[in-house]
């Protein structure tokens, strides 16, 4: 595989050109830019596809945005070792041409008739599961195509497209088919992908092909050494408890501050809107910091203050009282803040990450510390919900909200704290 480190003038070749006049790395923005606005568009085409066909109840389109999801859960570690196997350019693109032929293919049913509802499941499923590889691929790429020196900001920028594309996506998805229809819109959506495939196809930097083939024991001994690398990296191993902490308190944080704003607030939906997109903008703004903070005042710094502000911001929403004209100012305030210095935290940790991981483990790392991430996430809504249920919305809140005050916690507590302006070597 290419490291990164071989690009550097010492090998005896020259320092390559500046991030943006890189053509490699501007092929792989632009792919991952419109395969995540795909993906995320797709997130409303295909449940409005099933309101609009097949008159789906409630409890029919939970269960399709849960097909969807579920591929994180299963598939993570073990696209993870496979990913590590593979040239990561061949894994994104086959990936992009599989999304668009599964979203094409829902075009085409609902412009036949209409899709029944395990087509469509199917086809989420499937849009779910390539998602994960793509995912996992394009965060072990960038170490490939760029020097270490540089992951801050190349992931400040690929960061900065996928938090656009999660508050945007979903709006152009649902601006597609209310101004065009449910087939358009979906046939649009498989145009992203298709765009994401013809950029990506273009890389030119040359991947040596790693050995294929791998028997199930050796994918399970590929999972296993992931597995262990992370554990036994103070780094990465507090990066993922520092994770888990953070997805499972602000899963159950979640679910009390929908029934907060709608029960205790008695917001109306065009006002909770308009509060949760607050943390895009701020995210976009979280990026353009991380590229220059870490630099400036050291990764630990940035890292611990940033989290702590981003997760204890959380805590100003259970004071509030008082009519929408007062609630809905303070709220679009605290989720900005809130969007700023989380994607301060996720650019910077991923950095951290990418830095401290050898390239041939890029793909076994990052899908690690996904699953331990997203893991306890639906445990985290169950017991929001409970919590809501038992204690009312606002307790529920508040105490929700101080558990997510552990990931800075154990942030504060562990190596990450002491990181300089300058990113370790990876551990060999």
């Amino acid at each position: 595989m290419l490291s990164a480190s071989s690009t550097a003038s010492d090998s005896g070749r020259p320092v390559p050109p500046g991030l943006w006049r890189d053509g490699d790395f501007r092929r792989l923005w632009v792919g991952q830019t419109a395969s995540q606005l795909g993906e995320h568009a797709s997130l409303v085409i295909l449940p409005l596809i099933a309101v609009l066909n097949l008159d789906a109840g409630a409890g029919q389109l939970g269960g399709l945005r849960a097909v969807g999801q579920t591929p994180v859960l299963l598939f993570s570690l073990l696209v993870g070792a496979w990913v590590d196997g593979w040239r990561t350019r061949t894994v994104m693109v086959l990936a992009d041409l599989g999304r668009a032929l599964a979203l094409g293919s829902a075009a085409v049913a609902a412009l036949l008739g209409g899709p029944g509802l395990p087509f469509l499941l199917v086809v989420a499923f499937a849009v779910g599961t390539l998602s994960v590889f793509f995912d996992v691929a394009y965060q072990a790429s960038l170490v490939r195509l760029v020097r270490r020196d540089r992951l801050v900001r190349g992931n400040s920028a690929l960061e900065g497209s996928r938090s656009a594309a999660q508050t945007g996506g979903p709006a152009l998805g649902g601006m597609l088919v209310s101004l065009l229809s449910a087939p358009v819109a979906a046939a649009s959506g498989a145009l992203f992908f298709a765009l994401s495939f013809l950029s990506i196809r273009r890389i030119r930097r040359h991947e040596p092909v790693p050995g294929r083939g791998e028997r199930p024991p050796r994918v399970r001994r590929r999972i296993h050494e992931g597995l262990r690398f992370v554990v036994g990296d103070p780094l990465l191993r507090t990066v993922g408890l520092a994770s888990a902490a953070f997805q499972f308190s602000f899963a159950a944080l979640m679910t009390a501050y929908l029934l907060f704003l709608t029960r205790e607030l008695h917001l109306s939906g065009t006002a909770v809107g308009p509060a949760l997109a607050a943390t895009g903008p701020g995210a976009l703004l979280g990026s353009l910091l991380a590229a220059r903070l870490p630099g400036r005042f050291g990764h630990g710094a940035v890292l611990v203050s940033a989290a702590a502000l981003g997760d204890g911001v959380m805590l100003c929403v259970p004071a509030l009282h008082g009519s929408a004209a007062v609630t809905v100012p303070v709220l679009l305030a605290v989720d900005f803040v809130f969007g700023v210095f989380g994607q301060l935290v996720n650019v910077t940790v991923m950095a951290v990450r990418q830095a401290v991981t050898p390239d041939g483990m890029q793909g076994r790392v990052a899908a690690t510390i996904t699953f331990a991430g997203m893991g306890l996430a639906p445990v985290g809504s169950l017991l929001g919900g409970f919590l809501a249920q038992e204690w009312a919305p606002r307790t529920a809140l508040l105490v929700t909200a101080a558990g997510m005050m552990l990931s800075p916690a154990l942030m504060a507590l562990s190596p990450l704290a002491r990181l300089g302006r300058v990113l370790p070597a990876p551990r060999t």
